[in-house]
């Protein structure tokens, strides 16, 4: 019985040493005002999580965030399994794969563009707002059909705003339309195919799609960066492009079945995540680039989602190659994340300490 317990000591003192050594950037962040969760994980299971409450902020391991624009992160990995279907190409024009989209440049925008926004199409965030601190009257709809194809099939086919494939610009239309695009290819809801296709075969209990104004679990609310409660919005509204909710211990598995290529093999995997150097490393539905991080030798290959919708921020970070990835909520806008290539900064201690342990 002594060597039995020996042994389990001697295999939790290994599995803790193998642990990356974020709490003290944690501390540190903690220090500076963050509030929210912090998980990481490698192909397996979790090594890390740890949930930092605040002032006037508490949080605790399980809550459900809104996983903001890494909902664009989900679709884009919708599109790339009709891709390997052969249901779709990334070459299709909107004219060839939602007929009903009357836009001027309906001939034009392809998959690809709206995948790394270069669509050219209308904006939401261009939509009046009360205020200079409120959110744009297109998210504060409750009308039926708010997020759903009918706003890709009214607002975003409205008077382009630039030249198809010309440029970057990042508009939440152009992946409110590619959920459209889902719906017409698979003949069922934006929402149906996340659960059939991404939540079931990971066993994600908690993800899920909010609808327009319609009944969700509650999740946890942020605050603006003076402190004041974040506006009124309408999850539902952002559709194929914000709309999606869930716990980080949910997205920490999409993560993990993304590295084990239980959505998509190693050829589609490969062109979702190649970033295009031209315009700033935008993949699809993600930024792919090499990133220098403290400890590692030579650069590793970062993919990265990042998601922000009123006081809550969210990053989710993969690096493939080590078969780690990242997750971290925040319930304040304006939190000082700073930017990997910089060399510093929050995001960059954290993605030092998960990969390079």
């Amino acid at each position: 019985m002594m060597a039995m317990v020996l042994a389990i000591a001697a295999a939790t003192t290994l599995a803790m040493a193998q642990q990356p050594s974020i709490d003290p950037v944690v501390d540190s962040a903690a220090s500076h005002g963050f509030a929210g969760e912090v998980l990481v994980t490698d192909a397996s299971h979790v090594t890390y999580a740890r949930a930092v409450s605040a002032p006037g902020r508490s949080h605790r391991r399980g809550e459900l965030w809104r996983w903001a624009s890494v909902t664009k992160q989900l679709t884009a990995t919708l599109v790339m399994q009709a891709v390997a279907e052969g249901a779709l190409s990334l070459d299709d024009t909107l004219a060839q794969r939602l007929p009903a989209f009357k836009g001027a440049s309906a001939g034009r925008v392809t998959v690809r563009m709206l995948l790394q926004h270069t669509s050219g199409l209308p904006n939401p965030d261009d939509t009046p707002a009360a205020s200079s601190s409120d959110v744009p009257d297109f998210y504060r709809r409750t009308s039926p059909g708010a997020g759903d194809a009918a706003d890709a099939l009214g607002y975003c086919a409205g008077r382009p705003k630039g030249e198809p494939g010309a440029a970057f610009s990042y508009n939440n239309c152009d992946y409110i339309v590619l959920g459209a695009v889902l719906e017409a290819v698979w003949g069922k809801p934006f929402a149906v195919s996340v659960r059939d296709r991404l939540a079931r075969p990971a066993d994600l209990r908690t993800l899920g799609i909010a609808g327009d104004g319609r009944s969700s679990p509650k999740l946890t609310s942020g605050f603006m960066e003076n402190g004041d409660p974040e506006p009124d919005f309408v999850l539902g509204t952002f559709g194929a492009a914000g709309a999606a909710f869930g716990s980080s211990d949910d997205l920490a598995a999409f993560d993990r079945a993304l590295i084990g290529r239980r959505y998509l093999d190693d050829a589609a995997t490969a062109i979702a995540w190649s970033g295009n150097a031209k315009i700033g490393y935008v993949a699809l539905g993600v930024w792919s680039y090499p990133a220098p991080l403290k400890g590692c030798d030579g650069a590793v290959k970062l993919v990265e989602r990042r998601g922000e919708i009123g006081g809550v921020e969210v990053r989710n970070l993969i690096a493939p190659e080590r078969q780690r990835a990242l997750v971290v909520f925040a319930d304040r806008a304006g939190l000082d994340f700073g930017e990997i290539w910089q060399g510093k900064g929050l995001t960059y201690d954290l993605a030092s300490a998960a990969f390079c342990p």
